[in-house]
């Protein structure tokens, strides 16, 4: 216990201005997308970009986390287009669930992609925490995708990424970053439900 407090206190003293702007506006963005706002992408553009450039740097070495950034942020651009984007009925696009095919391309992003992360981190870097680091970042990606696509189930994917990410975090001395990992987890565990009600309330609003 004392080791793991000893962690956490390591990491507060050597968080960076840069770490704290980029914590804060992960906050406003995850707030946004669990209230169902398009804010959720302009705010994640801001957190994903310096996240990007930080956890590249060599004393992190986190370079999936990095790569997952990056991706986080070319998917917040889709994201917001897809979210604005009107139907025939000029409504934006509404929130739904996975049907079988979707669920099955999640999975699939999932897994191969923790294993075509992985291999590239072991053969390609200098990482010394590639397969943790490639699972987060390839549950994460499924997660996101799905998130884009504004389907109910984003949240469980994120969420189990969030869980394994803490203790790597952790372990990077990035005590900020995982402790706005864990609000995250919280706030994906509500979103959830949140989202749930929402969809239920659209369905309801259809057939009236």
């Amino acid at each position: 216990m004392q080791e793991i407090s000893q962690e956490i206190l390591t990491g507060f003293q050597q968080m960076t201005l840069l770490e704290a702007i980029a914590v804060f506006f992960g906050v406003l963005s995850v707030l946004c997308s669990r209230q169902n706002s398009v804010w959720v992408y302009p705010t994640g553009l801001i957190s994903t970009g310096i996240y990007t450039y930080m956890l590249a740097q060599q004393h992190f070495k986190l370079y999936a986390e990095a790569a997952l950034n990056a991706y986080y942020f070319i998917m917040s651009v889709y994201g917001w287009y897809y979210w604005m984007k009107k139907d025939t009925t000029q409504h934006v696009t509404s929130i739904t669930r996975v049907n079988k095919k979707e669920l099955i391309t999640a999975i699939a992003i999932a897994v191969l992609g923790w294993g075509i992360i992985y291999l590239l981190l072991r053969n390609f870097s200098n990482s010394d925490v590639p397969a943790i680091d490639a699972f987060v970042s390839a549950t994460a990606c499924s997660g996101m995708w799905l998130l884009a696509k504004r389907k109910i189930e984003n949240w469980i994917f994120l969420n189990i990424s969030n869980f394994v990410a803490v203790p790597l975090l952790f372990h990077k001395h990035l005590a900020l970053t995982a402790t706005l990992t864990i609000f995250l987890f919280i706030v994906a565990v509500t979103g959830y439900f949140h989202w749930l009600k929402l969809y239920r309330a659209q369905l309801n609003e259809t057939r009236s």
